[in-house]
């Protein structure tokens, strides 16, 4: 059974790809993201699906490292307040827009938070206190939104952030893991409303994407829940730089093949869409 073997195969992306998350807080949503992107899911029906597995991995994951004293508590308000504000108003925004027009800016996006990764594999600073300031509002906004548009990107824009102006990389994961639950909530609560009130058209399809979505879930709890002991144990730089090379290598990739839909001789004629990976494992 096709729908089985994809089911399984999500079931891997996701479990590996929070572990990744746990260890570095960032990597699933990118991950999960590129992976449905390039199985042929449009945007707005990846970003949905992913944030409605991260509802159960974000609350394991942030749990975890509440219970390892991971958080800093003043930090995660700001961060979820923040990031609230911008994911609604990046679900309302991607809902809004066609899928065939948004899918390659969502590509170059991830494209640019796989350079972004590996900027932060390649640098080294040293670390200091960095108590909540001006920039952090502005900075948890941000993230909220190109998280909400791209299906991920919280973790490399916000984690990468605070990590890059010296704050100590324990407390900047699990802070981050932390309030990146509550920033799913209100993105999914974001995008149900938009289904719910006929705002998004295309919304309905959300349906066929469940196995999927499933995989991701079940696959992620596990590892999810080790993430707390996680951050204190995994070798860092090799995992940052294993991310970032295969964000940016499937971006690319789907970019070059996204590039066809620009091309001057196909706009006469419909384009040859490629499999999903549904099809690819008949």
């Amino acid at each position: 059974m096709p729908e089985l073997t994809e089911f399984w195969i999500f079931l891997c992306v996701g479990f590996a790809a929070q572990l990744i998350d746990g260890a570095l807080g960032m990597g699933y949503g990118v991950i999960s993201s590129v992976v449905l992107l390039a199985s042929g899911v449009p945007p707005a029906h990846t970003s949905a699906s992913v944030h409605a597995a991260k509802l159960f991995t974000t609350a394991a994951s942030g749990a975890s490292h509440l219970l390892h004293g991971n958080v800093n508590r003043r930090l995660f308000w700001l961060l979820a307040i923040a990031g609230c504000i911008g994911g609604v108003a990046g679900a309302f925004f991607l809902t809004q827009m066609p899928g065939k027009l948004i899918r390659p800016y969502v590509f170059g996006y991830l494209l640019i938070m796989g350079l972004l990764i590996l900027w932060r594999c390649l640098r080294q600073g040293k670390e200091r206190h960095v108590m909540p300031g001006a920039f952090v509002a502005p900075l948890g906004g941000v993230g909220g939104f190109l998280d909400a548009v791209g299906g991920g990107g919280w973790g490399p824009v916000v984690t990468s952030s605070l990590i890059g102006a010296g704050a100590q990389p324990r407390q900047v994961v699990g802070t981050v893991n932390a309030a990146e639950f509550v920033v799913t909530c209100a993105v999914v609560a974001a995008f149900v409303t938009t289904l719910l009130t006929g705002i998004w058209s295309e919304g309905k399809g959300l349906a066929d994407h469940i196995l999927p979505v499933a995989g991701l879930v079940l696959g992620g709890l596990p590892a999810a829940a080790v993430a707390g002991f996680l951050v204190k144990r995994a070798p860092r730089r090799p995992l940052t730089f294993a991310v970032a090379l295969l964000v940016i290598t499937l971006s690319s990739y789907e970019l070059i093949c996204a590039s066809d839909i620009f091309a001057p001789e196909n706009t006469a004629q419909e384009t040859v869409s490629k499999p999903s990976l549904a099809e690819i494992t008949k």
